[in-house]
């Protein structure tokens, strides 16, 4: 998961980068643009995830300190497969996880836009709940898991900074 919760104890360990970029359809005039703006973008139309979703309070985040014109939420929508059809349609541009769009980035469907300050790389948890005692299979598992999960992720679509 993206985000271990907080209203339990749990035990979590990261697995891998998780990668956040901004994607666009392929004919929209920012496509092949360097180093966009933010502020720039604040003039698009976005599609984002619902209020609570770790995607979303990230798009928050990064809009978070612009102070004249905060982005225009056209779409709210609880789906990421749903927020990659309305992008492809045009309907407007989305901060989606990498991962996500792995396969429509490759089939030249979606483009990763090249914002400043963008990917933002977040982490992805490996979580069960503190007070679980697993059988030994179930222990097994989490030490498998633990050790070879980030083999199994995608790889990332975009370049990305290696951490310092």
């Amino acid at each position: 998961m993206g985000q271990p919760p907080t209203d339990f104890p749990v035990i979590s360990q990261v697995i891998g980068r998780h990668p956040q970029v901004m994607i666009a359809p392929l004919e929209h005039p920012l496509v092949g643009k360097r180093d966009i703006d933010k502020s720039e973008l604040a003039q698009e139309s976005f599609i984002v995830r619902e209020d609570g979703s770790g995607t979303r309070t990230i798009f928050d985040f990064f809009f978070g300190d612009i102070v004249v014109r905060q982005p225009h939420i056209k779409f709210e929508i609880g789906s990421n497969e749903t927020i990659k059809q309305a992008v492809m349609a045009g309907l407007g541009l989305s901060l989606i996880s990498a991962h996500t769009i792995e396969a429509e980035v490759a089939a030249g469907r979606l483009a990763v836009l090249d914002v400043k300050g963008l990917p933002i790389v977040r982490q992805w948890f490996l979580v069960r709940r503190a007070n679980w005692s697993p059988t030994p299979v179930g222990e097994a598992m989490w030490d498998f898991a633990c050790k070879h999960a980030a083999e199994f992720m995608p790889g990332a679509v975009v370049l990305e900074p290696e951490p310092a």
